[in-house]
This record gives C-alpha cells, sequence and structure tokens, in this order.
C-alpha cells in the first residue's frame, strides 16, 4: 500500500486515495480508503486527520448507496497482513457467493 496504489485509482487527495479493488473477484464493489503516509493503526492520526478518514469512508459507502442500491455495506479496517491504514468499503448483494456472511468467510453458495 506504500510503494504503489494497490488497485485502480479512483480519486487521491488531502492525505488519502480511494482506490477499486479489482483483484477481489466476485466483489465488483470493494474500494478501499487508503491513509497516504504509512502508519499501522487509525489511533496514530490526529484527531483532525481521523475525521477527515472516517468523512472518505463514509463519501464512498454513501456514493455506492445511491449509484447501486446494494442490499448492504460493509466496512472493515483489518491490517492484519497489510500494516498500513486502510479501510474495505464493500457494496453487497443478496446475490453475491458469501452473502449474508463475510466477505472473508467460506461461500455460502456458487458464485
Amino acid at each position: 500500500m506504500c510503494a504503489a496504489d494497490g488497485g485502480t485509482l479512483v480519486w487521491r487527495g488531502c492525505g488519502l486515495r480511494v482506490i477499486h479493488a479489482a483483484e477481489e473477484a466476485g466483489f465488483p464493489a470493494f474500494y478501499r480508503v487508503v491513509w497516504e503516509a504509512h502508519v499501522a493503526e487509525f489511533s496514530d492520526l490526529q484527531a483532525a486527520e481521523r475525521q477527515r478518514c472516517m468523512e472518505a469512508v463514509a463519501l464512498v459507502e454513501r456514493v455506492l448507496r445511491e449509484r447501486l442500491q446494494p442490499t448492504k455495506v460493509n466496512l472493515a479496517a483489518l491490517g492484519n497482513l497489510v500494516p498500513h491504514l486502510h479501510w474495505h468499503v464493500v457494496a453487497r448483494f443478496d446475490w453475491d457467493s458469501h452473502f449474508p456472511a463475510p466477505i472473508w468467510a467460506p461461500p455460502q453458495r456458487a458464485a
């Protein structure tokens, strides 16, 4: 996440970027909000930075809801394998192979 965009760049500015994570097969509306500076945890940010980050996450969620009308939008900030602050914003649909389970759970049905 430090050396490359990590997906198709949608927007960059104000110390963060939004990417479409096309490598997440089966989840066509999988986006990430990535903090540009290398920090591992949300609490590493100053209060104003935390607010800016969450405003970006909320904006991506709102656009997905307005444009795609998903069944649900999932938000996650794990960073276990990639210790660089980023949020997953994933529009979910009742037809996806894992719904209603998390996208990282075993599939519920064939894709």
